[in-house]
Formats: C-alpha cells, sequence, structure tokens
C-alpha cells in the first residue's frame, strides 16, 4: 500500500458505472480498482483492499455469493464491504446486513452520496480506538483487559481465568475476530456447529445468554440486533 491512501475494490457488471464511480473516488483521493464481474475481482488479491463497493445483481457468482465467501475467509472476512444494487426491498437490505455488509446503497445513487458512505464506513473500520483498544497476534486476541488464547484455549479477564465451553470458546473467538460486524445466528451455527446434526439457531441463543453471564463486565459488548444476530461491540 502505499502510505495512507486507502484502496478501493469496485465490483460492478456495467462498465460505464464503474469508470465513473473510479473517476469520483480517485477525486476523493483513493486508489482505485475496477472488477466487472465476481470471478473478475476474486481473482485479485483481495487482501490488498481497504473496502470493497460491490453489486449486487452480477452474473453466475451474485454479489451475495462473493461476499460470503469473503466473509467465510479469515484473511478477509474484516474487509468493508457496501453493496450496491437497483433491487430496493427490505429483504434484500435484510440479507446483504446478514452476511455482513457494513452499508447498504440502492440505485440509482448520487455519487457524492456513494463518496460520503465510503468516507464514512473506512473512518469506522480504522479508527484509531479500534486499534488501541483491540489486538491480535498470531496466538492471541486482546480486548482491553480480556485476553482469549487460540492455543491454550483459554480466557482470562485481568489475569483471572474464565471457564467456558468448547462451544462458548468458539463462539467468543468468532465474535472477537470480527469486532463490530453483525454475524447471523446461521452463520455462527455454520461457523461453530459445522455439520453437526439437529441444532438449531436458539442453540446459539441459549450459548450466547451463558456466555454474557461469564464474560462479567464485558458481557454487555455482546450485543443482539433482532431477526439478524450477535456482534462484539466496543464500548
Amino acid at each position: 500500500m502505499e502510505g495512507n491512501i486507502k484502496r478501493v475494490l469496485v465490483v460492478d457488471d456495467e462498465e460505464d458505472l464503474c469508470e465513473i464511480l473510479r473517476f469520483n473516488l480517485e477525486s476523493e483521493g483513493y486508489i482505485v480498482d475496477t472488477a466487472n464481474s465476481a470471478e473478475e475481482a476474486l481473482a485479485l488479491k483481495i487482501t490488498d483492499y481497504d473496502l470493497i463497493l460491490l453489486d449486487v445483481m452480477m452474473g453466475e457468482i451474485s454479489g451475495f455469493k462473493m461476499a460470503k465467501i469473503l466473509k467465510q475467509n479469515p484473511e478477509t472476512s474484516s474487509i468493508p464491504i457496501i453493496f450496491t444494487t437497483a433491487k430496493d426491498t427490505e429483504n434484500d437490505k435484510i440479507t446483504g446486513l446478514t452476511i455482513g455488509a457494513d452499508d447498504y446503497i440502492s440505485k440509482p445513487f448520487s455519487l457524492r452520496e456513494v463518496c460520503l458512505r465510503v468516507n464514512a464506513v473506512l473512518r469506522r473500520s480504522s479508527s484509531p480506538k479500534q486499534e488501541s483498544k483491540s489486538a491480535t497476534t498470531k496466538n492471541l486476541i486482546t480486548y482491553k483487559t480480556l485476553t482469549l488464547d487460540k492455543v491454550q484455549k483459554s480466557i482470562t479477564i485481568e489475569s483471572e481465568q474464565i471457564d467456558l465451553t468448547k462451544k462458548e470458546f468458539e463462539i467468543l473467538e468468532l465474535l472477537l475476530t470480527n469486532i463490530g460486524r453483525l454475524l447471523s445466528r446461521e452463520e455462527i451455527l455454520d461457523r461453530v456447529w459445522k455439520n453437526e446434526a439437529i441444532v438449531t439457531t436458539r442453540t446459539v441463543d441459549v450459548n450466547i445468554t451463558r456466555l454474557r453471564k461469564k464474560l462479567k463486565e464485558y458481557g454487555s459488548n455482546i450485543t443482539a440486533r433482532s431477526g439478524f444476530g450477535y456482534r462484539f461491540e466496543e464500548q
């Protein structure tokens, strides 16, 4: 990356729109690349980008499908995504937010609005407050006085050991790895319980309730959004 200049990837099957967005975002000081399909975008080194502006309605791989691929990969899961779409229905917005989108813009949109939304999401994702409060190393995830050791499978708060079940530990690890991102119950089930049979979304709620109690003052950091899922929020 070149200094502190942010890199944005625009993915849309309308070539003219890609170029218009590139011009306007470059005018805002960003480095911008474009791709006219999800397949083309996924062939790039996605980890180079600070934000992805992603069209929903594309060819074989839709924007929603591409976003799921990125969110399931630990190397790209934290890259902010703003969906753009000509479809303006509540279900589409819910789908986008459930996948983990940071924002959702309906077409036709004003270019000024796009630039303002991009600026806002990038400010949130690179906020100094988050960088100072939470840190991730290869084996440790820390948030203030809470430390999760991925190798020892242990949790401590102010050096006091916190006893968690295997599933509670895995849920917390998932939430801390994605601070601020809303995770649907279905995604938590898929990532923690994988292919285990006869497990419902209610199982997630029960484990989250127990986890909150065990985390003491940090229990309130785990927040729910009705009908969507859970996130670990900074406070």
